[in-house]
Parts: structure tokens; sequence; C-alpha cells
């Protein structure tokens, strides 16, 4: 019921975007007619009966093939196709590369990109955004007996393994820590199951990805940061209605728990709100 609902909604809308752009007077025209600066992000994906979403298809557990080579699917795979039915079409998704993912969003690939895109003050001066569909924290992680590390400030004198490049990195060292250098979240959450480091900080959907993976036997989250990153649907410029629509089918599918569902299948647990 709540789908034909927002689905009429919208469709309401999308018929206001056309005939505001009917209205318009013909010096605010283009050659070909068209209203200049009109928002069709929304019309244009309801007319064709598609919405078409830009994923990598090789970042587990947002966007992967299962076995390497079977169906594309992970967290954000399942959250578009989720808002998809909510808007009443279907999805259809374009595997791009990271270093190219905004680029063929504003080429026009594709109307959307779902990615764990964090909302950033530099990339709201030039996208769009839906409300967040993910919210995470950094976290430490630490063998499940210690009781010594208890907040970030406790990292003092301690070791953590991690990846030099990282925030994480910065973190532990504007902490006190005295960092071990890895190459990513595999080597450092080994180093702590050995006892070789007291700790290691990272993402926490990281962390729950291997608990759910894993079982993360022995491991324990002791301190979160009290900062949250959001992760969203990212759209072009003069993509509002889209992104609207989207933050309504979002909003939708929190109230009736179909995102809290898709999280519990990834991350054991609700990264959603």
């Amino acid at each position: 019921m709540k789908r034909h609902l927002v689905s009429a909604t919208i469709l309401t809308l999308a018929a206001a975007v056309a005939l505001t752009g009917c209205s318009s007077s013909a010096g605010d025209s283009g050659s070909d007619g068209a209203t200049a600066g009109t928002d069709e992000s929304l019309s244009s994906v309801l007319e064709s009966g598609t919405l078409t979403v830009g994923t990598e298809g090789t970042y587990r557990p947002f966007s992967f093939h299962a076995d390497g080579s079977g169906d594309l699917t992970g967290y954000d795979v399942e959250v578009a196709k989720a808002v998809a039915g909510e808007l009443g079409v279907e999805v259809k998704f374009e595997e791009t590369q990271w270093d190219a993912i905004f680029a063929g969003l504003e080429a026009g690939r594709f109307d959307t990109i779902a990615n764990q895109v964090s909302i950033t003050p530099e990339r709201e001066e030039s996208y769009a955004f839906s409300t967040p569909y993910t919210y995470s924290t950094g976290v430490i992680v630490v063998p499940e007996d210690n009781t010594d590390i208890t907040s970030f400030d406790s990292l003092a004198g301690k070791t953590t393994a991690q990846s030099l490049t990282s925030n994480w990195n910065t973190l532990a060292t504007e902490s006190g820590a005295t960092v071990q250098g890895v190459e990513g979240w595999a080597q450092s959450v080994a180093l702590v199951e050995q006892g070789r480091v007291d700790a290691t900080i990272n993402d926490k959907l990281t962390y729950l990805d291997y608990k759910k993976q894993t079982g993360a036997a022995g491991l324990k989250i002791a301190a979160e940061t009290d900062d949250r990153s959001e992760s969203a649907f990212a759209f072009a410029q003069g993509g509002t209605a889209l992104a609207d629509a989207v933050s309504d089918a979002l909003a939708t599918l929190s109230e009736n728990g179909t995102l809290a569902t898709i999280s519990d299948t990834y991350f054991g647990a609700d990264v959603s709100k």
C-alpha cells in the first residue's frame, strides 16, 4: 500500500514539473523548446521506467559479485533495488571504477551513484544528495579481555596497527599511540588477534562486516568516535527532484523496516540510522 502511495505522489510531482516547464515563457526556452533550468531528473526516470545507478561492483560488502563472478549484490545494491521499487521503476546498474564514477554521473551515464558516497562539504558544492542511508563511526577494536583501552585518550602509550595513508592512522597518532604500519584491515586485525599490537582503529562498518563473515571471536569494540560519517545517493547538480524522491523512498523503507532488514543481512546490525 505504501509503495502505491509513494508512486502516486511521485507521479503527481512529475506532472507538476512538466506543467511548470510548459507554462514558462518563450524567452526562457532554448532552441529545442525545452525550458532552461528545468529539473527533469525525476520526470525522465519515470518516463523511461528505469533508474540507472553507477556503482563499482568490486567493493564488498556494498557492491560486489557473489563468488567473484555471480550476480551483482551488496548492501548498496539492495538498497538501490528497494528504492527503485518504491519509485515504481526498474533498476539498471552501470559498473564503473571509483576514479571515473563522478565523471560518469556528470556525463549522464547514470542517474545516481550508490557506492557509499560520503557527504562532505566539498561534494555538496558539486552534487545533490539524498538523505543518508548509511551511518558509521570510527571504532577501536581490541581483544575481548582488554580492560586498559576504553577511550581514544587511553590509546596513549599503546600500539595500534594502521594503514599509514589512512585517516585512522592520523587519529591513532593524535591519540598518542605508537603505530605499526600495515597494508589494510586484514593485516591489522590479524595483529590484534595474535596479540602483537594492542588495538586497531577502523570504520565500524568494516568491523561489522568482518564480524558477520567470521564471528570476530575474541574481539570487541572498545570505543567509538563521536562524529559519524553519512553516505547517500549522489546526483548531478540540478537533480534535486530525483534526490527528493529518493529521500522520500528511503523514508518509507526506513519506516517499514526494509533498510533494517538489508542492514542486518550484511552487517548484523542496523547501519541505516
